[in-house]
């Protein structure tokens, strides 16, 4: 199937069966890295990304299914500045190994643009999804509300 799909404001065309998951098409066919497999099931949210602003797991989003503009982690900031939740991730020192920090500062993202001040019980219950085997849980809620005052 040829589809052009926009990641990060930039048009791709992709020659590529409609029923291959985003996250390959990301990784494999546009050499966008910052995406990670986690599970393959839509259970750890270390593949999220936007698509048209919400949060989705790319590894059960097909190829097929998406429509509109794609957002990965590499296009979440600006060429010259990191994104106000990737600067608070920093601040606050909430990478340990770092594998999932992709797709939670993505589900995070989708938050502050839903909620631009969430409480402890919505980043709690936006943030469910997304696995983190190192346990930065409150480094996590903390850099979200750093984001939130920054904005």
């Amino acid at each position: 199937m040829s589809k052009t799909i926009t990641v990060n404001g930039t048009p791709h065309e992709v020659d590529l069966p409609e029923d291959m998951p985003l996250l390959w098409v990301l990784r494999d066919a546009l050499n966008m890295t910052g995406t990670k497999f986690g599970c393959g099931v839509s259970a750890c949210g270390a593949c999220t990304v936007h698509v048209n602003g919400e949060a989705v797991r790319s590894c059960q989003t097909t190829l097929g299914d998406v429509e509109g503009d794609i957002v990965t982690i590499e296009g979440l900031g600006s060429p010259d500045s990191l994104h106000r939740l990737q600067q608070a991730w920093i601040d606050h020192q909430v990478a340990q190994c770092g594998y999932c920090q992709s797709g939670q500062i993505m589900q995070a993202a989708a938050l502050l643009a839903e909620t631009p001040n969430p409480t402890d019980d919505e980043i709690d219950e936006a943030m469910s999804g997304n696995l983190c085997r190192c346990g930065t849980y409150p480094r996590i809620r903390a850099a979200i509300h750093a984001a939130a005052k920054g904005s």
